[in-house]
C-alpha cells in the first residue's frame, strides 16, 4: 500500500491521493458484489491522520460523520471484527487529541457495541483529556477502565490486545502524574515506550509517544530537552503538525529565534491550501512575517 510510505515520509497529499483511491476501489468492489466493504477503513484511517496533519481537520471531520451514518459491518477475518466500530472508537479519540480539545477528549462516550480493545481508545483519550484539563478525579476513573479492559483480555488470553492496551494505559498514566507533578516517573514512562516505538517501527497512525515526551517535557519547563525529543521524533515521522509546532515552541524557549522560525515555516508549507483556523497557524504566520 503505497500510502504507508507517503505516511511514513510526511507527504500528505500524496498520502490522501492514495488512500481515496483504495476507498473509491474498495467502494467498487462492493458496487459489484465482491463485498469486503471494511477494508475502506484502514484507508480512512491513514485519510483522518493525513487530514489533521495539513489544517484539513474539516475534511477528516466529514470522515467521522460518513462513519457514524454508515450500517454495522459484515464480520471480518471470521473473528466477529466490526471495523465500524474500531473506526468509532479510534477517529473521534485521534481528532481531539490531535487538535488538542481536551475536554472535548474528556467528554468521549465509548461505542457501545465496541470490543474491550478499542472501547480502551475511548478510555485513553477520556484520561489524557481529563488530565490536560485538570479534571484528575475522572482521569483516574478512566485510567481505572482501561487497567480493567487490560486484565480481562489477559484473561482471555488475548496478550498482543492486552499489551496494546497497557501501552495506552502507560501514555495516559504519564499526563496523569504530569498532572499531579510527578514528573520525573511521567517523563520515564514516556521515553520508554518512545525508545520502544523507535525500535519496533511504528506506522504513524496516531500520536507518537516521543511527541508526546516533548510535549510534556515543554510543558514541565523543560524545553532544551523537548527541543531535541521534537528534532528526533521529526526524524522518524516528518511533517507531523504538532512535532513542527512544538519544535518551534521550545526553540524560541531556549532563544533560538531563527530555528524557531524555520520550523514555522515547514508548518506553514505543511499546511498551505488547507482551510484551519487554528492558532497554532497564525502565531506562525505572525513570526514568519517577522524576518
Amino acid at each position: 500500500m503505497p500510502s504507508h510510505i507517503f505516511a511514513r515520509v510526511g507527504l500528505w497529499q500524496d498520502d490522501i491521493n492514495s488512500n481515496l483511491a483504495s476507498v473509491a476501489a474498495t467502494r467498487k468492489t462492493v458496487a459489484m458484489g465482491m463485498g469486503g466493504e471494511g477494508h475502506q477503513f484502514h484507508a480512512m484511517d491513514f485519510l483522518v491522520y493525513a487530514y489533521l496533519q495539513c489544517g484539513r481537520e474539516a475534511d477528516a471531520e466529514k470522515i467521522i460523520e460518513e462513519v457514524k451514518a454508515m450500517p454495522p459491518m459484515h464480520d471480518m477475518y471470521g473473528m466477529g471484527f466490526d471495523p465500524r466500530t474500531y473506526a468509532l472508537s479510534k477517529f473521534p479519540a485521534i481528532y481531539d487529541l490531535e487538535l488538542r480539545r481536551w475536554s472535548d477528549a474528556a467528554a468521549l462516550k465509548p461505542v457501545d457495541a465496541a470490543a474491550a480493545g478499542d472501547k480502551a481508545i475511548t478510555y485513553w483519550a477520556r484520561a489524557i483529556g481529563a488530565a490536560r484539563s485538570g479534571n484528575l478525579a475522572d482521569a483516574h476513573k478512566d485510567l481505572d477502565e482501561i487497567d480493567a479492559i487490560r486484565k480481562e483480555l489477559i484473561a482471555q488470553k488475548k496478550t498482543d490486545s492486552a499489551d496494546a492496551v497497557a501501552e495506552d494505559y502507560s501514555e495516559a498514566s504519564a499526563w496523569v502524574e504530569h498532572a499531579e507533578g510527578k514528573n520525573d516517573e511521567a517523563i520515564s514512562s514516556l521515553r520508554k515506550l518512545a525508545d520502544q516505538d523507535d525500535k519496533l517501527g511504528e506506522e504513524p497512525e496516531g500520536i507518537p509517544a516521543r511527541e508526546m515526551l516533548a510535549d510534556l517535557l515543554l510543558e514541565a519547563k523543560r524545553p532544551q530537552e523537548g527541543l531535541a525529543e521534537y528534532q528526533t521524533d521529526l526524524k522518524f515521522n516528518p511533517n507531523r503538525f504538532n512535532g513542527l509546532y512544538g519544535a518551534a515552541r521550545a526553540a524560541e524557549e531556549v532563544g533560538k529565534s531563527d530555528m524557531a522560525k524555520d520550523y514555522y515555516a515547514q508548518l506553514l508549507k505543511v499546511c498551505d491550501g488547507g482551510s484551519s483556523t487554528r492558532p497554532e497557524l497564525t502565531q506562525a504566520k505572525e513570526l514568519v512575517a517577522q524576518r
